[in-house]
């Protein structure tokens, strides 16, 4: 079938995505726009001419058999979308997401392809692995051994001037322990799907969190009010961000006898539902809540020694929540979590078992 002459209308010009018209049978290009020519590096005339083959990556596992698969499904009624390397005019390899879709007119079946180039987030994505991985093994083990080791000298040194710099040793690296758990958590929260979430009351929930932080910290008051039943979709980044927010409000305290309240109930502008944590703590620095809000260089001057903040902030948001911090008239610090509202599930007593 013969597919001379045939044109992307001229719309398509003014897109900042690269458009291709196929043939789904040769899965030759009819017609490109001008971002997908400077996005290959090749003219739609030079384009027309050349295999699939020819502007993909020779060592990227998919063939041009299977290129042409996808344009088929897409003609016949199937869309797809998918990954693909090209190697550019230059011999440049770069990584683009397709999307193909089925399109007929003058009586003929054509697949439009909208193709982005995604080589940067695909490199992020693959560095966030390693990141990850890294966190997970190499740098949790290292802790884990330093912490032992440390211990193990600490007992058995004979001289003060030695157990000292060892309980030094020992503390920063049960301090680096505790930062490589608090990624992880992040990293749940990221990764996380809506599937394994539960509705349960909103009071349960935190009830069930207060009383773990209390079991770990006995001199402390955590008092918890539930203004209002309501009820939460919530799986263990809630667990983490709340578990985080107490444990800052007691171990940030200077007074011998940490008092910390919990407060349950609806946002009065939104009817979202408002988790309230207040402390009677000195202020919490502007440097440490403008490093979690804004995207500037975090340096050791202005985002403190821990990560928390950053927990609490991802943990949330990964639930379609909001956070948010005030400090109080009468002294202290409040931290908001705002979440969607859910219908009851079940009796109160019950919801959160």
């Amino acid at each position: 079938m013969s597919y001379s002459g045939v044109e992307l209308p001229i719309e398509y010009e003014t897109l900042h995505i690269g458009t291709a018209l196929y043939d789904p049978e040769a899965g030759a290009i009819l017609d490109a726009n001008e971002r997908l020519e400077s996005l290959i590096g090749y003219t739609t005339r030079e384009l027309r001419d050349l295999s699939i083959e020819t502007y993909s990556a020779n060592t990227y596992s998919l063939s041009e058999t299977a290129f042409v698969d996808h344009l088929r499904a897409s003609a016949e009624g199937t869309p797809q979308q998918f990954s693909w390397r090209i190697k550019q005019a230059d011999g440049t390899l770069i990584w683009v997401q397709i999307h193909l879709t089925g399109t007929s007119f003058d009586g003929r079946t054509y697949v439009l392809a909208e193709i982005q180039d995604v080589t940067e987030d695909y490199n992020a994505r693959h560095r966030e692995e390693l990141f990850w991985r890294i966190l997970r093994h190499n740098l949790r083990n290292k802790a884990n051994v330093l912490t032992g080791y440390s211990e193990y000298a600490a007992r058995t040194a004979e001289t003060e001037d030695v157990v000292e710099p060892v309980r030094k040793i020992r503390s920063n690296a049960m301090e680096l322990s505790r930062l490589t758990e608090s990624i992880n958590q992040i990293q749940y929260a990221v990764e996380q799907t809506d599937s394994l979430r539960i509705t349960k009351s909103a009071t349960n929930v935190v009830k069930n969190v207060v009383n773990d932080v209390a079991g770990d910290y006995p001199s402390a008051e955590i008092s918890l009010e539930e203004r209002e039943q309501m009820w939460v979709r919530v799986d263990d980044a809630f667990r983490y961000a709340l578990t985080h927010a107490v444990e800052n409000a007691i171990v940030h305290s200077e007074a011998e006898t940490p008092a910390v309240t919990v407060s349950i109930g609806p946002s009065p502008n939104t009817g979202r539902v408002e988790i309230r944590i207040t402390d009677r703590n000195a202020p919490i620095a502007d440097a440490e809540i403008e490093s979690v809000f804004t995207r500037s260089n975090v340096t050791t001057t202005s985002h403190g020694s821990g990560v928390g903040l950053f927990v609490m902030k991802w943990c949330i948001e990964s639930l379609g929540g909001e956070l948010t911090f005030k400090r109080n008239d009468s002294g202290g610090n409040t931290v908001y979590f705002y979440l969607p509202p859910e219908e009851g599930a079940g009796t109160y007593s019950s919801a959160c078992n």
